[in-house]
């Protein structure tokens, strides 16, 4: 087991969790016994994907914003590489959206399962209630107005301000980028070192996936016997995949409307940095072989692929933001609430910024994924629902966040007369001979 993947042992407490629920529960104490003695850790993992959501966007955005080094000197390649990248991303969260609000992943789940889940997170969805009969009391504004905070401890303390917390960190890093480089210099070490230890308590929090797993599915055995809650789940995984399916399209689309170049010589490029994404999950781990790819098999010169690409990998992430979209109305489905226009317009806010803020490594989507609920004011106990098979959705959604830094490389190099002919040309994949 000690030297088994973190994506296997997931999987394995998954199922024991599961075994484990279905021969409680033949005993009159067996559901009694889960919820004194095993609910607890899961309740503690997920507190500790919580803990970890508010200092991950403020390292994370901090550093990225404050990585753009000057922004009086940013080239118009910075602006038109950045504005690519939100555009893609807002595009992707609205497939996300259609989606699931198409095929209803949730709405499988019978009365009875759903008045249990209720039941079960009474206290969660009580306070979604109140959240949004207070959003239904305000003004028309109200939205633009909470951006801005009015005390930033304040505001980190609750998740549910999120955007909040998003807006000073951006405005916190244009801070940085203004003022002389030898009075930031200090306060961007700090970030970039405090950014580096959240990355590590990412990891021994994953480290505790397993038992959190574990504990999270034995409870939802244990409180909702349900098979038609595992059929949702699959359910949702297939909008998830024809998600990521939709944008993997749209990517081919845009670089032959804007490159000329056909589907075949895009895949066959990219092909082995998708490859390595998907047995990675890691956009970071990925980005050598990316940009080589990029580089020698798809034309972009170096210039514009050591810039594009590296900030790709920091705030481009299309597929995380399509998957926490359709995760968020999934978990709202589950538990019977109507999401309205103005709430799902909300996600595909929140969902982009956090995307910016999201690290390149395998597991960040998730706590993200708690910001995109808090804000939304969908109970965070709804990722006991998911919990179980995100890690090979994590491997089909960074592919596509790889292979979206890969379209946008060529689109912007195009633009700029810097797509030239591939340095490898290989003549048997289809490559027109001259």
């Amino acid at each position: 087991m000690k030297n088994l993947a973190l994506h296997w042992k997931i999987l394995i407490g998954m199922l024991l969790g599961v075994a484990f629920a279905l021969l409680m529960v033949q005993f009159s104490w067996g559901s009694d016994f889960i919820k004194d003695w095993i609910k607890p850790f899961g309740k503690m993992f997920i507190n500790a994907l919580k803990l970890i959501a508010v200092p991950l966007i403020l390292a994370s955005l901090i550093k990225g914003v404050s990585d753009l080094k000057d922004i009086s000197k940013l080239s118009k390649m910075g602006g038109k590489t950045i504005a690519t990248y939100i555009v893609t991303t807002v595009f992707a969260v609205s497939i996300g959206l259609v989606v699931v609000n198409v095929i209803k992943p949730g709405k499988s789940i019978s009365e009875e399962t759903r008045a249990e889940l209720l039941e079960n997170y009474k206290e969660d969805a009580s306070k979604s209630k109140e959240a949004a009969l207070k959003q239904k009391d305000s003004g028309p504004l109200q939205a633009l107005q909470d951006l801005i905070p009015d005390n930033i401890i304040s505001a980190a303390g609750n998740n549910r301000n999120m955007l909040q917390i998003i807006v000073f960190a951006v405005f916190f890093g244009i801070g940085l980028i203004l003022i002389p480089a030898d009075k930031s210099k200090p306060v961007k070490d700090f970030f970039d070192g405090f950014n580096e230890v959240i990355l590590k308590l990412i990891d021994l929090i994953m480290l505790a996936a397993p038992v959190g797993v574990f504990a999270l599915l034995a409870t939802l055995v244990a409180e909702s016997p349900s098979l038609d809650l595992f059929q949702a789940l699959l359910w949702y995984a297939f909008s998830v995949v024809l998600g990521l399916a939709i944008m993997i399209g749209f990517y081919v689309l845009i670089v032959k409307i804007f490159t000329k170049k056909s589907p075949s010589f895009f895949f066959k490029g990219i092909s082995p940095a998708q490859l390595l994404a998907f047995s990675t999950s890691s956009s970071a781990a990925t980005l050598p072989v990316t940009m080589e790819r990029v580089e020698e098999h798809l034309g972009v010169e170096e210039e514009v692929a050591s810039f594009v690409l590296p900030i790709g990998a920091t705030i481009n992430m299309d597929g995380t933001s399509l998957y926490q979209a359709v995760a968020a109305v999934f978990i709202a489905q589950t538990f019977g609430m109507d999401l309205s226009l103005g709430a799902q317009l909300g996600i595909i806010v929140t969902a982009t910024l956090a995307s910016i803020g999201s690290a390149a490594v395998p597991g960040a989507g998730m706590v993200m994924l708690v910001i995109v609920l808090g804000q939304a004011g969908i109970p965070e106990a709804g990722l006991a629902l998911i919990f179980a098979i995100d890690r090979p959705l994590d491997m089909c959604r960074t592919t596509v966040n790889v292979t979206g830094d890969a379209a946008v490389s060529m689109i912007i190099a195009n633009s700029f007369g810097k797509l030239r002919e591939p340095i490898v040309k290989n003549w048997d994949d289809n490559y027109p001979k001259k």
